[in-house]
């Protein structure tokens, strides 16, 4: 009797081990099917937004009013201002980031263009430590003198303006905000092309080169729109020419370098990143998001009044313009000698 109790309570036991063994697999795929994959999901949390400058500037107000609204197609955006180092170093907290779509960053010809040459070690690669998501502004950069000095030496227009740099060599000067900034390469790029010769006089930043142009320390500049729109309305400052390839809708009556100098353009741009490695499901996802804010009629009402034009794309054309404008701007740094340490 007791052996075959021993021989059931045996087969019990075995038949439970064999049921699990049956089961499990089946109980697994279960699991897993109930269980979303983290791209499925994205995003389940705030995306984190890292603004390489300080917070008030063009790229900072472009990237709040994007994030508020795209808050209803994929959440709330926290914005974290990182200045320093010509924005080196909040690119370089994207560039080191998960690349799990929950940290984004800007890319712009600053960082990604001209550092690269300025800087002798850079923390991040431009190129390959990003995963482009969409172009988001361009802005025009504008040849423009103090009003008063223009009216002085009678330059009205960019043809007189070249006239009496030709004449006058040397006795005009242009401000930048500092040695390798795009107003500096901007200004030798355009003396190179243009044949004339101006001096150089860098300063600590934009606002500042831009208050010597409204005071008279300086001459001229090539400066973008964004920052000079404000003296330019208030006549302090007269427009020559803006340096797009074609006429900028934010100043329909000012001509183009390019038409009197072929061939010639320069833009500020600045656009979306994610770190190198974020699937492309989420990439896609953002710049479907982001392009889509690009085009509503309230964001360009709102670029136009900050006098930036929204520009949208594919991550592959976003990514086409950060490495045509590194591989540009690699000459222009090397033959102004600048260096940024």
């Amino acid at each position: 009797m007791r052996s075959t109790m021993h021989r059931r309570n045996l087969l019990s036991h075995a038949g439970a081990v064999a049921a699990s063994i049956t089961l499990g697999p089946v109980a697994l795929v279960g699991a897993q099917a109930q269980t979303p994959a983290p791209v499925a999901a994205y995003p389940t949390k705030p995306i984190r937004f890292i603004v390489p400058f300080a917070a008030g500037g063009p790229i900072d107000v472009t990237t709040r009013l994007l994030a508020e609204q795209v808050r209803e197609s994929i959440g709330p955006i926290v914005v974290d201002n990182r200045p320093g180092a010509g924005g080196n170093i909040g690119v370089d907290l994207v560039a080191k980031a998960p690349a799990d779509g929950y940290t984004l960053g800007i890319a712009a010809v600053a960082m990604h263009a001209i550092n690269p040459w300025l800087f002798s070690r850079m923390p991040f690669d431009a190129i390959r430590d990003f995963a482009p998501v969409v172009q988001t502004v361009r802005v025009p950069n504008v040849l423009m003198m103090n009003a008063d000095t223009a009216r002085r030496l009678n330059i009205t227009n960019l043809a007189s303006f070249l006239a009496y740099a030709r004449a006058n060599p040397g006795r005009l000067n242009y401000g930048s905000g500092g040695n390798g900034s795009a107003g500096h390469l901007g200004g030798e790029i355009f003396k190179a092309r243009a044949g004339i010769f101006a001096v150089h006089i860098p300063y600590n930043g934009g606002a500042p080169s831009q208050l010597a142009l409204v005071s008279g320390q300086v001459d001229y500049t090539l400066d973008n729109l964004a920052t000079a729109a404000a003296n330019l309305r208030a006549g302090k400052l007269l427009a020559l020419a803006v340096t797009t390839a074609q006429r900028s809708p934010l100043l329909p009556d000012v001509p183009t370098i390019a038409e009197t100098l072929p061939g010639f353009e320069i833009d500020t741009w600045w656009g979306i990143i994610a770190p190198a490695g974020t699937p492309p499901e989420i990439v896609n996802r953002l710049n479907a998001a982001f392009r889509t804010a690009l085009q509503a009629p309230e964001t360009r009402a709102r670029f136009t009044q900050l006098m930036t034009e929204p520009v949208s794309g594919s991550p592959q054309d976003f990514a086409a313009l950060i490495r045509r404008e590194w591989q540009r701007y690699e000459s222009v740094v090397k033959a102004s000698g600048a260096k940024a340490d």
